[in-house]
């Protein structure tokens, strides 16, 4: 990912959190802060796949989260799960579920089908083109609304799978989510000191053994 000039890249040092593993698979509870690849400069090294190469050294990861986006990703042990994580992705035969909090109120549930398209001139933005955007398409669900705070509690579904596709179709419907420094007017206005976006569940076939899996990572907020 592309990071400003003003970034100061300090990702938390705990260990990581290991909530699924097999032969084939390793899942993790990535930390929001936590870049989950390196990035290009020597100082933005420090991620979730150089940690996970540190006990594991043939991994390779599965799917990427955005750098404040916490929550579960996976790693390939070898190169034959490698392979066969890779198809199942494409396959899209992963179900996917995030919880965010979103400013206003957001009620019933619905579905975001809108194409995204990257900003190229303030990367890494994304944003609705409806000419040049691949097609993405996100299913929603309020759980619960703040009236205090003026948020909502809610249950997200990626069909497909853009970058920052979440955040940006939660901009579209005028609910951006909380702490979110690309796509909310006012990201400090939160009080998570965070982007309140949690990759909290992931379900699939294991592709090798063909066992059934379910993971959840515990909510942060």
């Amino acid at each position: 990912m592309a990071l400003n000039d003003n970034f100061i890249y300090a990702p938390p040092q705990d260990p990581l959190v290991i909530v699924y593993e097999d032969d084939d698979l390793l899942v993790i509870d990535k930390p929001a802060g936590l870049l989950s690849v390196p990035g290009r400069l020597p100082e933005h090294q420090d991620s979730a796949y150089l940690r996970v190469l540190a006990d594991y050294p043939q991994a390779k990861i599965a799917h990427r989260l955005d750098m404040a986006t916490s929550g579960i990703l996976m790693f390939a042990k070898h190169r034959d799960a490698e392979v066969a994580l890779s198809k199942m992705f494409q396959a899209r035969t992963v179900e996917k579920n995030y919880i965010a909090l979103i400013q206003g109120k957001l009620e019933g549930e619905g579905s975001v089908d809108v194409p995204l398209i990257t900003d190229w001139e303030n990367r890494p933005r994304q944003i609705v083109h409806f000419d040049l955007g691949k097609p993405a398409q996100t299913l929603y669900q309020a759980l619960e609304y703040c009236a205090v705070e003026d948020i909502t509690r809610v249950l997200l579904t990626p069909i497909t799978g853009r970058s920052h596709q979440l955040r940006v179709h939660m901009q579209y419907i005028g609910h951006p989510i909380t702490g979110d420094k690309l796509y909310h007017p006012e990201p400090k206005k939160s009080t998570l000191g965070r982007m309140a976006l949690h990759a909290s569940y992931l379900a699939f076939t294991q592709p090798l053994s063909q066992v059934p899996v379910a993971i959840r990572a515990q909510l942060p907020f």
